[in-house]
């Protein structure tokens, strides 16, 4: 028995020895030393190499959208490389196109800085900017879904244009995670943007903003997002969403109540119940005061409302059926990207373009 119990401490001292050897080589091979990164036409810095590009450059208050922690899942975090990157990952592959490819766009977030790098950010992701503020409100939408109004402190004003979503920062240790939810409420209110959450199991940006209450202090980046409202009063506007894809619809459709209600906009919501359906006396009091305004509702588990007498079936199904085939109309989507894909297809059998049909997948 003695012999087996000395093999066996031999073998554990043998293994930790080991075990240093090899956290001591990763160390040393890890150190690359000092780095220069050069982003657009700044001033290059220099930061100790080793560490993700990505970090480096929320480290200078260049705020990209990266909506996974810096995983390498969601393919936001695209920056052009110039020099200096390396190989491209495996990991990168599925969310580059080939015109990426050749120009050089790489995800920063698996971009490891190991030697002098440059690289070009757009343009307007250099205007983000980050917000610190503090929840003002907290309202149950369903059984699963909140809507958080936060006030911004520092800077007190967020100038967005309606459909834009911000990046809410999951407070912990290690690298810095955000998590991506669309604006709800109109630019307006400068002072103020409203979210809308739903409870994800285990989802890490969800059960934090479920779990804040009035008066916690909240830091966010933005506003991000393409969404670009034709502002002409004729041009006729289509918006989709599904579940919580609500919350830029929300936003638009009441910047239209305020600004241009007689201007024609149709809305279409999907949901797996009538229990999941959001704001819907608030959009029937808005159909009161825009008199171009149009609102369709479809579920998807209609057996779990027997009492519901609207439409049944998924959202695009009804947007076929519903939307006439003629131009120079403007789409926004928001929802699962199934719904998004279902609904650009319809969409653009409408006589639809997809220049004209702008949306965000979360």
């Amino acid at each position: 028995m003695s012999v087996y119990i000395e093999a066996i401490v031999v073998l554990g001292i043998l293994g930790g020895v080991l075990s240093a050897l090899l956290a001591l080589a990763g160390r040393r091979l890890a150190n690359y030393g000092p780095c220069s990164v050069k982003i657009n036409e700044r001033e290059p810095i220099i930061v100790e190499g080793g560490g993700k590009l990505l970090e480096t450059l929320y480290d200078q208050s260049i705020f990209i959208p990266s909506a996974c922690g810096g995983q390498g899942t969601c393919g936001y975090c695209k920056v052009e490389v110039v020099s200096g990157g390396g190989t491209v990952f495996p990991t990168e592959i599925p969310f580059l196109n080939e015109s990426e490819l050749q120009r050089g766009v790489r995800l920063a977030c698996q971009v490891k800085i190991k030697q002098d790098i440059q690289i070009h950010v757009e343009e307007s992701l250099l205007k983000i900017k980050e917000f610190r503020a503090r929840v003002s409100r907290v309202r149950k939408l369903t059984h699963d879904t909140r809507e958080l109004e936060i006030k911004l402190s520092e800077p007190a004003t967020m100038e967005f244009t309606p459909g834009q979503y911000v990046q809410v920062l999951v407070p912990g240790k290690g690298e810095r995670i955000f998590r991506a939810y669309s604006i709800s409420s109109p630019p307006a209110n400068d002072n103020t943007i409203e979210l809308v959450v739903r409870l994800i199991p285990g989802g890490v940006g969800s059960t934090y903003l479920h779990r804040v209450e009035v008066g916690d202090e909240i830091t966010l980046t933005g506003p991000y997002g393409d969404f670009e409202l034709d502002e002409d009063k004729k041009t006729e506007l289509i918006c989709v969403g599904g579940g919580c894809g609500i919350a830029p619809m929300h936003s638009i459709i009441r910047h239209l109540q305020i600004t241009q209600p007689k201007k024609p906009c149709t809305l279409f919501l999907g949901a797996a119940t009538a229990d999941d359906i959001m704001y819907q006396e608030e959009f029937s009091e808005l159909k009161k005061k825009m008199s171009h305004f149009e609102i369709h509702y479809a579920l998807s588990d209609p057996g779990a409302s027997p009492e519901w007498e609207g439409e049944r079936g998924h959202i695009h199904e009804l947007v076929e059926k519903l939307v006439k085939d003629k131009p120079g109309r403007q789409a926004f989507l928001c929802g699962p990207p199934v719904m998004i894909e279902a609904v650009s297809r319809v969409l653009q059998s409408k006589s639809f373009t997809k220049d004209r049909i702008f949306y965000d997948e979360f």
